[in-house]
């Protein structure tokens, strides 16, 4: 896989109240950066706290290919994450996946 081929999308939920996430930011963010050709995540990353929630993210969604759909990447993280933040990040990687479309659709990909 070549850098050039792949493309860096983001999306962004509101952290949940009542979290320790929500004590020291507003926002959960989360970064895909997705080979164009085979439509994979092939890297990722998340505004999470702590360094095993980041970790444990990568592992669940690297491999996921956009194009099999965004309910089985929420349901895959639906799955494995039983965190209070769980719906935020559902949220903003809904956000991302729609980015990702969209650019599709720009035909510049």
């Amino acid at each position: 896989m070549s850098e050039q081929n792949t493309v860096l999308v983001s999306g962004y939920a509101q952290a949940p109240r009542g979290t320790g996430m929500a004590e020291t930011m507003t926002w959960i963010g989360v970064v895909l950066e997705v080979d164009c050709t085979t439509h994979a995540i092939v890297a990722a990353d998340a505004t999470f706290i702590t360094d095993l929630a980041r970790d444990f993210l990568r592992r669940t969604i690297i491999g996921y290919k956009l194009t099999d759909g965004l309910e089985g990447l929420l349901k895959l993280v639906d799955r494995k994450m039983h965190t209070p933040s769980k719906h935020a990040l559902q949220v903003a990687l809904q956000a991302a996946f729609q980015r990702y479309v969209e650019f599709r659709q720009s035909g510049k990909g």
